[in-house]
């Protein structure tokens, strides 16, 4: 079955052995977990209210936080670096606090003309470039 180019970007972040955190809800936080659930990959959901059975069907691990999207901050502070996929304004916040924290950050569809973000064309042009990142940020 051909994935969509959100199951690509988490199956292809489970092929490398990373952990997937997100949101935790559905559209493009769902799928990202479906992808990465079919390489046997472990996810993350950090969720805005306070039922961890509102999490996608593909988090393993829901962390409830009762803040809204405030949540943001958090999966940023977390992440070692992000990939932006198509998105509203919370993308849009989340890309923000990447910014203001000094993560890298990657795009794929999504908010163009803002400096710092690197666009990709493809899913796994994403992954590539975000593991690049963090391996130069290591080093």
């Amino acid at each position: 079955m051909m994935k969509s180019k959100r199951e690509e970007v988490g199956y292809q972040i489970a092929q490398r052995k990373a952990i997937l955190i997100c949101g935790g809800l559905g559209g493009v936080m769902e799928a990202a977990c479906r992808g990465a659930k079919q390489e046997g990959g472990t996810t993350i959901g950090v969720l805005p209210g306070i039922d961890k059975f509102s999490a996608n069907k593909f988090v393993d691990i829901p962390i409830v936080t009762g803040i809204g999207e405030a949540r943001n901050s958090i999966i940023v502070r977390t992440a070692d670096a992000l990939i932006a996929i198509g998105g509203k304004y919370g993308t849009l916040s989340e890309i923000a606090f990447a910014l203001a924290f000094g993560k890298p950050i990657v795009g794929l569809q999504t908010w163009q003309g803002i400096n710092g973000i690197i666009q990709s064309a493809s899913p796994a042009e994403a992954v590539e470039t975000v593991f690049l990142l963090i391996e130069t940020k290591q080093n």
